[in-house]
């Protein structure tokens, strides 16, 4: 386990694979973490942690969800990052806003399958399979809808780098006085 050094809660990483939505003994919501190497609980619902480690990177989950929807439009359970630079994607399986919300990181998912009539199975790029009640259809799409925002917003931080780039080389090649 992992754990933010300024607050001693724990942190979301790449390492995460997913924030699944689970009820206590006392039918409170917590989390079940996922990692690469292991799993652990801890006592917050997936989207309290969501903003947490949102948080930690400078901004909130609303505010993430906010320019989810000014990069690409998308409103309604809309893919964030945590932090683009790390690669840190997720999307949500229902709205945000119900404790039984589960969180996915994107680039962790292998493959999806059908499970029955409703539900949808993703195995991990780690072997780690989970069933979620989410249709297929919807499961893809959320997959999708986070693949669009993730290259428009590389585009963005790639058009940034250029500039930025080319404004050094401009400094650069300026003689001193």
């Amino acid at each position: 386990m992992i754990f933010n050094l300024y607050t001693d809660t724990p942190e979301i990483t790449p390492l995460t694979i997913a924030l699944i939505a689970r009820r206590d003994a006392n039918n409170k919501p917590i989390t079940v973490v996922l990692e690469e190497q292991g799993e652990y609980t801890v006592s917050s619902p997936p989207s309290k942690m969501m903003d947490l480690a949102c948080k930690y990177f400078g901004a909130s989950l609303k505010g993430r969800q906010e320019g989810t929807r000014d990069v690409c439009g998308i409103t309604h359970k809309a893919p964030i990052t945590i932090d683009p630079i790390s690669g840190m994607y997720f999307f949500p399986t229902i709205s945000p806003s119900s404790p039984e919300c589960s969180w996915i990181a994107h680039s962790h998912i292998d493959q999806i399958q059908k499970n029955n009539d409703y539900g949808t199975e993703i195995i991990f790029r780690n072997g780690k399979r989970m069933v979620f009640e989410i249709s297929y259809g919807s499961m893809l799409n959320q997959i999708q809808r986070t693949a669009q925002f993730r290259y428009l917003l590389n585009n963005r931080l790639k058009f940034l780098q250029n500039h930025l780039d080319q404004v050094a080389e401009i400094f650069a090649s300026t003689p001193e006085k």
